[in-house]
């Protein structure tokens, strides 16, 4: 495809992407976490344009104003995953999947469902998913994980989130969010209106299929942890490789928290470049 991408339509709903560096560049999409939009990955986007690459990052389902359906059954992983496969059927050429955090997980599960569609996979922070699942039956990956529980419940997750200097924020404080990032939470999420959507997406686990911790994952695969992470324990990332029967290549962050494409943009672009090579 030789324009660029502004959105993009699927089920109905209407997706705004970013879309820059050469038309003519391999293409890298980059799918955001939780609560991020697009433009958490713009210092990285920025690395790989001049590298030569062309990035699209899409505000994926519940964050873009045009994509959010009300039912939890709507944010099922699956809806997310063909989302996802829409945008790359937009572009009319496999991609290099990357994703971060909600992200990862989602590219994880493209990856093992689509394979044809991708020339490599970049995971950061979140492992393959039965990685995560069985880490959680087996290692203290359920107490770093207690929020998934939590955000089940109706309406209270939302009021946890929005009321100024609460509590969530010194949640965000103690995952090694800065000043930035928090900031950029405020505006790109809660004051734009996703943040139920987005809280929206832990609603529809229940509803996905419970085989996506099965898939095994078929395309060079780079998997980047930081050791700062409060989210993710390293028991559920060492894991991981035994899903890929591909190139696999683990990282570590050291001294980084869980919000690596923000705070560690370089090391985060080295590592796509690199995983694409």
């Amino acid at each position: 495809m030789s324009e660029r991408i502004a959105r993009y339509t699927h089920d109905g709903l209407e997706f705004d992407v970013l879309d820059q560096g050469p038309l003519d560049g391999p293409v890298v999409l980059l799918l955001h976490g939780f609560p991020e939009r697009a433009a958490s990955w713009s210092a990285v986007m920025d690395q790989l344009n001049e590298a030569g690459f062309r990035t699209v990052a899409p505000d994926q389902r519940g964050y873009s104003p045009g994509a959010r359906p009300k039912r939890r059954r709507a944010y099922r992983v699956g809806a997310l995953v063909d989302d996802v496969v829409a945008l790359i059927d937009t572009i009319g050429a496999p991609v290099h999947l990357v994703g971060h955090d909600w992200g990862a997980n989602i590219a994880w599960v493209t990856a093992g469902r689509r394979p044809d569609l991708m020339l490599s996979l970049t995971a950061f922070s979140v492992p393959h998913p039965g990685s995560f699942m069985t880490a959680l039956l087996t290692s203290r990956q359920i107490l770093h994980s207690w929020y998934f529980a939590f955000f089940q419940l109706p309406i209270l997750p939302e009021k946890w989130m929005t009321r100024p200097g609460q509590r969530a924020e010194k949640w965000y404080e103690r995952s090694g969010m800065n000043a930035d990032d928090l900031e950029r939470t405020r505006t790109d999420v809660v004051d734009y209106g996703a943040l139920p959507y987005a809280v929206t997406w832990y609603r529809g686990l229940p509803f996905s299929n419970p085989g996506i911790g099965r898939l095994r994952i078929t395309v060079p695969t780079s998997m980047v942890w930081s050791d700062g992470d409060t989210f993710i324990g390293r028991s559920a990332i060492e894991r991981a490789q035994q899903y890929v029967d591909a190139r696999y290549t683990l990282t570590v962050l050291a001294g980084v928290t869980h919000w690596i494409p923000t705070q560690a943009p370089t090391e985060a672009a080295q590592a796509i470049i690199a995983n694409a090579s």
